[in-house]
């Protein structure tokens, strides 16, 4: 094949650059598809600026842009945190990977201390992964041998360190004998914070 054939006609256009009301526009189809913080907005907006360009003789002001949409209430840091720590928890993760997503997300340090999960929201969470996961007492070890299952616990607890959970944490779960023991250590922080 000819390599002149094969690039000829399929030259990419460079987009026009952006003016005030097309980034206005740009940030509101954003805002109205994808549930944002201000950071994620602005990570958004500088890249499609990085991509395109700003016309001549103007100068984009994102800030002011990012201010009036979350005085409008179309960018809410806190609800926008508080639902991803809340997916986060659910999910089985743990309040290390909580405060890594908002921290990317660009939540504010404050904000980021105010949706930490308690104490019975971590447990909670630690037994979704080891139950998601077969772990600990949900799981079988069946005919393993001794150090075919240190081996296994020793990838199981690196793996619930990993997502997010504290090591005494995962220990915890990871070396329960049986699923009520991890479900009466549930109750039982719920019943503290009670």
């Amino acid at each position: 094949m000819n390599d002149e054939r094969a690039t000829s006609g399929h030259t990419r256009r460079r987009a026009k650059p952006l003016d005030r009301n097309r980034l206005e526009e740009m940030a509101l189809a954003y805002v109205a598809r994808f549930a944002t913080s201000a950071g994620k907005l602005r990570t958004y907006l500088r890249r499609k600026l990085h991509e395109r360009g700003f016309v001549d003789g103007e100068e984009p002001d994102i800030e002011t842009l990012i201010s009036s949409f979350v005085d409008k209430g179309y960018v809410d840091d806190e609800a926008y945190g508080r639902a991803k720590a809340n997916d986060l928890v659910a999910r089985g993760y743990g309040g290390r990977r909580v405060e890594q997503t908002l921290r990317s997300a660009g939540i504010a340090e404050d904000l980021r201390e105010v949706l930490q999960p308690d104490e019975a929201h971590m447990r909670q969470a630690v037994v979704v992964l080891a139950r998601k996961r077969r772990f600990g007492p949900f799981g079988r070890l069946g005919e393993a041998g001794a150090e075919d299952a240190r081996k296994l616990r020793e990838k199981q607890l690196a793996a619930v360190v990993r997502a997010g959970h504290d090591f005494d944490m995962a220990r915890r779960v990871i070396e329960a004998s049986t699923v009520e023991e991890l479900e009466e250590w549930v109750t039982e922080a719920s019943d503290e914070l009670g």
